[in-house]
Order: C-alpha cells, then structure tokens, then sequence
C-alpha cells in the first residue's frame, strides 16, 4: 500500500479565503499555496456565501475577515457552519479584538489580529486543520 504524501492530504483540503481587502487575500494566498492547500478566493461575503452552499466539497477551513461590508465574518460563519458544522473558522480583523468571537460562541475557532505574518497564518491553519491546540 503506498502513502500519500503530506502535501497531496493536503491538496484535499478546501480553504475559503473571505477578505474586502484585495492585497490581504493576495499575502494570505501566497502564504498558503505552498502547502498545498487548495484555495478559494473571495473579496465579497456573500459571494462566498453562495459558492459555500454550491459546493460539492465543502471546505475545511473558512478563513474570514471580521468588518466586511455586506454581511460581517461572524453572520458569514454562523451561516456556513450551520450547513457544515465541521468547518473550522479563522476569523482575522484589523478593527476589532478577540472579544468579537464572544458574539457568536462556539462559532469560531480561532481568532488572529491583523497584521499577522505569513508563518503566523501558515501555522495556525496547520494546527486548526489538524485538531491541534494553537
């Protein structure tokens, strides 16, 4: 029987990337691309709101901005994880702090203030995607 790589794993592991700030999805994107995940794009919310609930393969990991113009990354999540409740949400703001994710309890895994770096992003979507405590 032969083994899969760690990269190929990965390659079957969706992430929605969810951000109004082009240049954000871009550092995220290139952070992330190296490891193989497989990516999508979003600068609207309910773009990825209606992508999310198209999808065959829903993804493993949302990854949202908080302050979006549309609908807000907590509203974006409680959606998605209410047809997915196994996803794993990353919520990142550069407005507001943690105390957002106690909007919504239980909805969030994981919260990270903007700015972060790029291996910040890198290990903590590796620990929430693999059950780990980060």
């Amino acid at each position: 029987m032969s083994q899969r790589s760690t990269t190929d794993s990965k390659k079957d592991l969706l992430i929605f990337l969810v951000d109004d700030e082009p240049v954000l999805l871009d550092m995220a994107e290139v952070a992330l691309q190296p490891e193989g995940y497989e990516l999508r794009r979003f600068e609207n919310p309910e773009a990825a709101l209606a992508a999310f609930n198209q999808e065959n393969s829903k993804p493993a990991l949302l990854l949202t901005d908080y302050a979006m113009d549309a609908m807000n990354g907590i509203e974006l999540s409680v959606k998605c994880k209410a047809s997915h409740p196994g996803l794993k949400i990353l919520m990142v703001s550069g407005t507001a702090g943690p105390e957002i994710v106690l909007q919504s309890p239980g909805t969030v895994d994981r919260f990270m203030p903007k700015p972060y770096s790029p291996t910040e992003l890198v290990n903590t979507v590796r620990a929430l995607l693999s059950g780990k405590a980060v």
